[in-house]
This record gives C-alpha cells, structure tokens and sequence, in this order.
C-alpha cells in the first residue's frame, strides 16, 4: 500500500493507538457492566471504543435498559478511568520512534475523544508528553468525533489543509471523524477481527513501513 509523500500535517489520536488505555477503559467499562448484572466482551467493546465518555456512558446505559441512568453511568465510568489512568499506562509499540521520525520534518498534534486530563494523564505515564505541543480533546470541540471538529480544529491549529494531512486512528469513529474532515487516514486496529475504512492499514506503528516514511 502506498502512503502520501506531500504532507503537510500529521494527527494522531490517542486512545488505543499512542497509548494503551484502552486496557484501562476496558477494567472500568466491564466492572460497570458487572454492577449492572451483565458480561462484558468483544461485542460490547466495540460498542464502546472511540466514544466520548458521555456517549459511551449513555451507550452503556442503553444497553441496560436505564437511560435515565447516563449521569450515574458517567460520574462512575469517569472515576474509574481516572482511577486506572492513575496507576499509569505504557506507549504502545512503536510509537516513540514513530512520532519522532515525524516530528523532526512536519509538524504534528494529538487529536482524542478523551477528556483533556485523561489525555494528559495517559501521555505523560507513556512518556510521550514532551513530544506534543498540540492536543486537541473532546473538551475543545463542540462536536467531538465522529464529527470532523476535532480533526479540523487539529488541522488548523498547525496551519496545514486536511486534504493534505493525515491521520492516525485505532477505532471506526475516529476514522468517520478524520474521514469527514477530508483527511488520509491511516489505521491500526485497537480490536481484533475489526477492519477500518482506512485509506491504509498496519498492524502496530512499528511496521517497518511507517517508519521507513515517517522517516522520509
């Protein structure tokens, strides 16, 4: 597959792709599920991954049939995710070394679903902090992902036309997000068995070809 040589702007998302949280939003979201007398697997996973906190309590609460019940469900999902970000999470392979190779020839941001303190909790315990000058959360947007707010809001903070940057996403509503914005979009699957509408696939960021073209 080939990936865009003339670029002007790289966006990642952070959640399951740069770090891996998504193991701490899972312990969160299945004790959640527990407490409401159901199991938690790949099928409610997917119902899940790439939301907001507040559309993925109010999914959850859906799903148990207590929709009056999504302000208890995000104050609880809230606590327990900051509960786990606390103990700290782990980049996920390969990221280090590829957003270094990029940022040392385009300029790039961080661009999350994830309130802004889950995303600057989740990037200092990966110790990928001092690489990003620009993140972009859900907070900062009025319409988070799928909408191309966040993308667009991303785009323009590094004064670079989506059409010509590209993306980096783990979940099928930050592709539609990226996707809306105009973006490339590149993909790595946080789920197994989950194909993404991507414009190329890997993996893991260490595939020996992104590194081979983050390093230009």
């Amino acid at each position: 597959m080939s990936l865009p040589t003339d670029v002007e702007a790289i966006v990642f998302d952070c959640d399951g792709l740069l770090v891996d949280t998504e193991t701490c939003w899972t312990r969160a979201e299945t004790a959640i599920f527990a407490e409401h007398g159901h199991g938690f697997g790949l099928e409610q996973k997917k119902l899940l991954i790439g939301k907001t906190l507040a559309d993925g309590a109010a999914a959850m609460a859906g799903y148990f049939g207590r929709p009056d019940e999504v302000p208890a469900v995000t104050r609880r999902l809230h606590d327990l995710v900051a509960q786990e970000l606390s103990a700290g999470a782990d980049a996920l392979p390969g990221a280090r070394d590829l957003v270094l190779a990029l940022r040392d020839r385009l300029p790039i941001a961080v661009a999350s679903n994830s309130p802004r303190p889950f995303v600057a909790a989740a990037l200092i315990s990966a110790g990928l902090a001092d690489l990003f000058t620009h993140v972009y959360t859900a907070d900062d947007v009025p319409n988070p992902k799928p909408a191309p707010d966040l993308y667009r809001a991303a785009c323009a903070g590094l004064s670079a036309d989506p059409a010509r940057s590209v993306a980096f996403e783990d979940s099928g509503t930050g592709v539609r997000s990226a996707r809306a914005a105009g973006m490339y979009v590149v993909g790595v699957p946080s789920l197994p068995g989950v194909t993404l509408q991507t414009d190329a696939t890997f993996s893991s960021l260490a595939d020996p070809t992104l590194i081979k073209w983050a390093a230009g």
